[in-house]
């Protein structure tokens, strides 16, 4: 199946039922008069957080999405129905923004989650409404209000605990396939990941989700190589693993790479906790490995792992990493919820 993050599709909210025009004509009825019915309400547009899900290719093949019309009123001061609501299915991680792209309607991150983008025009009044003890027989009756309409954009951003980045062909790849059960296309030449790929890594007793994302260059917030278009699906990790190739020559120069995107991109995403990991040092020597693991020690301010993906050479080290800034993130959440209950807890 195509991976497809984003998508522009057009809503349009029903219009309402008009109401009705009637007077009641019955032999041997005490009381007539006008009995038309108002017209039904038009249905909503609404999007929901299903499971299942993993791509908006849904959204390729159809991208008009227009509500019922409410039924229209009928003698007998007979309501009509409401139009059908028109309901569009997204995955967990998905976000609706206005046309301009950058205006942020829902984010719609729990299965379940319902959110209506649009509401259904009001129906008429039928003539019945509009008597009135001097105006005993009206013989007018409102249409149903139009239903709303605009054009909107969906985009995926996985929801992941943890992320990759690095230059392309850093190991990314080599790296999920060897921790997960995720089957990515590994080989020999740049940009071989072409979408996000997602994994659910086991490490004793616990799990947690791996995001790949395709390779940085430089200039990718500007457009060059694939661009910085799929940097959304790691911006929600609690973690970034920064995978920097030990078989180049040149370490500081692909680490402030990817630095520099990341902060070009989001402030935000740059500011996220972040494991240096020198990667491919199966190809190594101790000495490169000894010099390189010092360059980016200097230059991230941290203690750099290193790791081989193809041997499985110091994998647990990087995953119990992992674990230890996924839990230490947890407790700081549960520690500021119990201030804001109360802010004179200390532990």
């Amino acid at each position: 199946m195509k991976f497809l993050d984003q998508a522009k599709v057009y809503i349009r909210a029903g219009d309402g039922g008009a109401g009705c025009v009637s007077f009641l004509r019955e032999k041997f009825v005490e009381f007539g008069g006008p009995n038309g019915g108002n017209g039904g309400r038009g249905g909503d547009v609404v999007v929901e957080c299903v499971d299942g899900l993993n791509t908006l290719i849904d959204y390729r093949y159809q991208q008009h999405f227009k509500a019922a019309t409410g039924t229209h009123g009928m003698g007998k001061n007979r309501t009509g129905a409401d139009g059908v609501d028109v309901v569009l299915r997204v995955p967990v991680g998905t976000q609706v923004m206005e046309d301009d792209n950058d205006t942020l309607i829902a984010d719609m991150t729990e299965v379940g989650q319902r959110v209506v983008l649009l509401k259904g025009g009001n129906g008429g009044f039928g003539n019945a409404h509009f008597k009135t003890s001097s105006n005993q027989a009206p013989r007018h009756a409102n249409p149903g209000q139009e239903g709303q309409d605009k054009w909107i954009w969906l985009r995926l951003k996985l929801i992941a605990d943890a992320g990759l980045v690095g230059l392309p062909n850093a190991g990314k790849s080599t790296f999920l396939a060897a921790v997960s059960a995720a089957k990515p296309k590994i080989a020999d030449y740049p940009f071989t990941t072409l979408h996000p790929n997602l994994g659910v890594v086991r490490i004793g007793e616990r799990d947690f989700v791996l995001a790949d994302i395709p390779g940085l260059i430089e200039g990718a917030s500007e457009g060059a190589g694939i661009g910085d278009r799929f940097l959304g699906h790691v911006e929600r990790c609690g973690v970034l693993i920064h995978l920097v190739d030990g078989t180049q020559e040149d370490v500081e120069l692909a680490y402030r790479t990817i630095r520099n995107e990341l902060f070009a991109y989001d402030e935000d995403l740059a500011d996220k906790p972040e494991l240096v990991v020198l990667n491919k040092i199966d190809a190594l020597d101790d000495d490169e490995i000894a010099q390189k693991r010092a360059i980016l020690a200097e230059l991230s301010g941290q203690s750099v792992l290193t790791v081989s993906g193809v041997t499985g050479q110091g994998v647990p080290d990087v995953l119990y990493g992992v674990l230890g800034v996924l839990d230490d993130a947890k407790a700081a959440r549960v520690e500021a919820a119990r201030r804001a209950v109360d802010p004179h807890w200390a532990p």
